[in-house]
């Protein structure tokens, strides 16, 4: 081996050898008269030239002179780069074009046969070799520069970094499509993100502006709508979402179930908003859906309950909520069981409410500690009892809450095979902290309702699903995929998770996503993204360079294909992940680092039609008309009880 390379070594020497004794032959061949004269003459060397002249090749002054500065390029490029010397490019390219005027015009000063002087002998010989030496020089100091295969302009190693990917479209009936660019081996290559499985759930991860919904949740919710979905869509920064999903779905309208209509719900603009309770009575077949909808209400109202579950008092006022919720689902058959009613009940006196409580069996072990520790006067521990629900009750005590709240425009049961529905659900930024418990108990409510078997194909896309809790839709994603339910959720990153869930519920919502895409994140995300990519075998190339030498060794060794680096200078619109595939259409390569290409049309979307004018008056009727309706109740209900006990 050694031997082969000190062989390879000799080339360009070789070529440099050559190249100067061209050049001797060429003078002379051109200056023989002064050799002759001088006595310098040899018979071997004549011999030679005799058999170089018959095949023309010094006919023409330029041909050997030429082929002389090919041999020194030639051997220039085959030798080994050794340190650069730091000079300037200007200073090297000046040097270069030197040699080249003394090397080239030193033609003119070649002879005629009648006149060959000793003069011109010397300073054509000068001329030439001084050039010769001046390109040589510039030359090789010029290449230093030129970038090597193992040299180190690319410090950050992304030419070698990639991966190869899948680049055909496969397609299935559930399967969703995202076109991209990825590179590999310094070769821009065209890809797929084929998520085949999508009923597996679809994790999206990405700071602000790394292009979660433009490049990923925008595309997904056409191809949704394009395969007939029912479709459920929390619109974050209304309406950007819902104008998108209606124009979609009025373009597709006709492929639906003749029974599909659109909905929307928001709480910034009431005149375009739909109106529906979260407590509907049908939705509410156990006193377990009491409890979790208290549940949901009161720890995303309370970030700090989230790690405190099982405490006496955060179970306490779960309980209490939930008691409330279950005797206005019983009452009447539920006439007055809403959101509103059950915050408006709360208010009662303890002397009141807990009579009607009292009233209902099924609620008793839920009240018997408030009811005992009224009945022993232990009003301080009571009062922190209910306060810790009547408190955050009382921040949803609005006239446009309780007018969206009490309405019956639409079931929550989106995937109804009989009445599909297409439904948007609006946030609003600057009101998020306010809005967040009852967007929060819509979705977990929702996702109750639907993942359920023998329903309609469904999905539920959820923007910025860390600004809410809706927990439930864990178990969506869990078991979702046996009731064609397909559940998209985007968060910020882990930090932003952990803030609505606990630590336990957050890493079983990152842990059980079987698709997952992330842009440009940092910290502890970082690192978690980077953990989920498998190694891969890198080559990589040790290069050690001398004044004088320089070697080259190779290797192999097994690196992280994704590192925390990498994941924290995405660019917008790139991003990476998994794919999950399923029996009978195993994916091989699952990984993908892509360019995702939005090569969409672009649609017009209309703004929302009015459905109905709302105004200050309205909201005022709707809210005072629920205060009167538990006040009803409440008189109404003592007096039977009073009468009952007289009799």
């Amino acid at each position: 081996m050694n031997k082969n390379k000190d062989s390879l070594r000799g080339i360009p020497e070789l070529f440099m050898a050559v190249s100067i004794i061209l050049l001797l032959l060429h003078i002379y061949f051109y200056f023989y008269p002064v050799f002759s004269g001088w006595g310098w003459d040899a018979s071997i060397i004549n011999q030679v030239l005799i058999r170089l002249v018959k095949t023309d090749f010094f006919d023409r002054v330029y041909y050997s002179k030429g082929m002389a500065l090919i041999l020194l390029f030639l051997s220039i490029l085959g030798s080994p780069a050794r340190k650069s010397p730091g000079m300037s490019i200007w200073i090297t390219i000046g040097i270069i074009g030197i040699g080249l005027e003394f090397y080239l015009c030193s033609m003119d000063l070649v002879p005629d046969w009648d006149h060959v002087g000793k003069l011109r002998f010397v300073l054509y010989s000068l001329a030439t070799f001084i050039g010769w030496m001046l390109i040589h020089f510039g030359t090789t100091s010029l290449l230093r520069r030129f970038r090597l295969p193992w040299s180190n302009d690319d410090v950050f190693g992304r030419r070698r970094a990639g991966f190869p990917q899948e680049q055909a479209l496969l397609a299935s009936d559930f399967s969703l499509h995202l076109p991209g660019v990825y590179k590999w081996k310094d070769r821009k290559r065209k890809s797929w993100i084929n998520l085949i499985n999508p009923r597996r759930g679809i994790l999206i991860m990405g700071s602000p502006g790394s292009g979660k919904s433009w490049f990923i949740i925008e595309p997904l919710i056409r191809q949704i709508i394009e395969k007939q979905f029912a479709l459920f869509v929390y619109d974050f920064k209304y309406d950007t979402l819902t104008k998108i999903v209606r124009a979609h779905f009025q373009a597709n309208k006709h492929l639906y179930p003749p029974n599909t209509q659109f909905y929307s719900i928001n709480f910034s603009d009431l005149s375009r908003s739909h109106r529906c309770n979260v407590l509907e009575v049908p939705t509410l077949d156990y006193l377990s859906d009491a409890l979790a909808a208290s549940r949901t209400i009161l720890l995303s109202m309370n970030k700090t309950w989230v790690n405190k579950q099982g405490d006496f008092f955060i179970e306490s006022p779960i309980n209490f909520v939930a008691a409330l919720i279950w005797y206005l689902r019983k009452y009447k058959d539920g006439i007055y069981c809403t959101l509103p009613h059950v915050i408006e009940l709360a208010k009662t006196p303890y002397d009141k409410l807990f009579v009607l409580l009292g009233k209902e069996p099924e609620i008793a072990t839920l009240i018997d500690p408030f009811i005992q520790a009224y009945a022993n006067k232990s009003h301080e521990m009571l009062d922190a009892q209910i306060s810790s629900a009547k408190i955050p009750l009382g921040r949803l005590s609005s006239p446009d809450l309780y007018y969206i709240l009490t309405g019956d425009d639409l079931s929550l049961d989106i995937n109804n095979p009989s009445a599909p529905k297409i439904f948007c659900l609006g946030g609003d930024p600057s009101r998020i902290e306010a809005l967040a418990p009852v967007i929060s108990l819509y979705i977990d409510r929702m996702s109750r309702i639907c993942n359920k078997p023998g329903r309609y194909p469904c999905a539920f896309v959820c923007d910025e699903f860390g600004t809410i809790r809706a927990y439930n839709m864990a178990t969506i994603v869990a078991t979702g995929r046996s009731n064609n339910i397909i559940p998209i959720l985007a968060v910020q990153d882990v930090t932003q998770l952990r803030m609505q869930y606990s630590n336990e519920e957050a890493d079983t919502l990152l842990n059980i996503s079987g698709n997952f895409f992330c842009g440009q994140v940092g910290g502890a995300t970082a690192r978690w993204v980077s953990e989920r990519f498998p190694k891969i075998l890198q080559e990589r190339s040790s290069f050690t360079a001398s004044s004088t030498d320089s070697a080259v060794s190779t290797s192999q060794q097994w690196e992280a294909t994704v590192t925390q680096a990498t994941v924290a200078t995405l660019s917008s619109g790139e991003f990476l992940g998994i794919t999950a595939d399923e029996p009978g259409r195993e994916l091989e390569l699952k990984t993908f680092h892509a360019k995702i290409i939005r090569n969409e049309k672009e649609m017009r979307f209309e703004e929302l039609p009015v459905l109905q004018l709302v105004d200050a008056v309205v909201l005022q009727e709707q809210y005072i008309r629920v205060k009167r309706d538990i006040e009803n109740l409440v008189n109404e209900e003592l007096g039977s009880i009073a009468k009952d006990a007289s009799d």
